[in-house]
């Protein structure tokens, strides 16, 4: 356990950006470190919601400076906590830890998280929270989860590096299937899609919005419309139909998170065209789309239960580099 570090807590509606800009700098660079991704425009978005004084959430304060923050987000009746990140404290007295140990931030991140959670436990109108703090390593916050009744769930941040890669797989569709590039006016049919192929699927215990149609589409506008998952790539998504009824039946969504990484935000195919080899072949497109884009590495996020896709992306040449934390909570 650290030293006790002296710090208030503070309802983050009080601050505005610019006292938060030095811990979002802060948490941008380790964005970058340990998982490639340009955290820089989720801050300013961040920045402009923490200006409107409308975020839910609490802010650290230390000798008079914002060392930390946590925020939460409301959808209807669930809260999705957005993020936490402390700096480590300003206190020269209290050293940052080398050995491994927990150190000043991590108590300063538990104590917002705990004052987070107390208030979305006690408002009687939020019935589920969920959490995803794909930054933090598995672990390091799942006790304070644990005690206050979540369920966890691990989950892979995996990468494949594209060095040597082919620029454009060979297309060899079953029958009666057509392979063409994303559209905006394929929303709709994407979110039935989605809908029906995480029905009963362990990704849908962590994400509610995967039980129905209008929650996938409320998924998809956050990944194509609102940059929820770094700047949408078109070039990099496709879709897979059934020529005789016109519906999707698989498709692969991709991001720019850096210059130099490209994120699949969406790969999915419906129970009834499955072991065909679809998203084999969705992945290997994406990848070349990538490239020509000037792309060296391509990451994506999976379920640790979900065994069948984790060997599917590991002969595909992804590697785990990272494990975090899900965690949900339903009353």
């Amino acid at each position: 356990m650290a030293a006790n570090v002296s710090f208030e807590i503070l309802d983050l509606r009080h601050f505005g950006a610019p006292v938060l800009r030095p811990v979002l700098e802060a948490e941008s660079e380790v964005w970058m470190e340990r998982l490639h991704w340009d955290y820089r425009a989720s801050s300013k978005l961040l920045m402009q919601y923490i200006d409107s004084h409308m975020l839910p959430g609490y802010a650290a304060l230390e000798s008079g400076q914002v060392t930390g923050y946590a925020f939460c987000v409301y959808e209807e009746s669930k809260a999705v906590i957005g993020d936490v990140f402390a700096l480590p404290g300003l206190s020269p007295e209290i050293p940052a830890p080398s050995d491994g140990a927990m150190g000043p931030a991590h108590e300063i991140e538990e104590t917002l998280l705990r004052h987070l959670l107390e208030t979305l436990l006690n408002s009687p109108q939020v019935n589920r929270i969920e959490s995803q703090l794909l930054l933090h390593p598995a672990g390091s916050h799942a006790g304070l989860f644990h005690s206050e009744g979540f369920d966890i769930f691990h989950r892979l941040f995996m990468v494949q590096p594209l060095a040597g890669r082919w620029t454009r797989p060979g297309i060899d569709l079953p029958p009666g299937l057509e392979l063409r590039p994303w559209r905006e006016e394929d929303l709709n049919a994407a979110a039935r899609l989605i809908s029906a192929a995480y029905r009963d699927h362990p990704d849908s215990l962590i994400n509610d919005q995967y039980h129905s149609v209008h929650g996938s589409l409320r998924f998809l506008h956050n990944i194509v419309r609102y940059a929820g998952c770094g700047a949408f790539s078109p070039v990099a998504s496709h879709v897979i139909l059934d020529r005789r009824s016109g519906d999707l039946v698989a498709l692969v969504l991709g991001s720019r998170v850096s210059p130099q990484s490209g994120h699949i935000t969406q790969l999915c195919v419906h129970p009834d065209f499955r072991r065909q080899g679809l998203a084999r072949l969705l992945l290997s497109l994406a990848a070349a789309q990538f490239i020509r884009q000037g792309v060296i590495e391509i990451s994506l996020t999976v379920t640790e239960a979900n065994l069948d896709a984790i060997e599917l992306y590991k002969s595909e040449g992804y590697e785990n580099k990272h494990t975090f934390d899900a965690a949900v909570w339903e009353r």
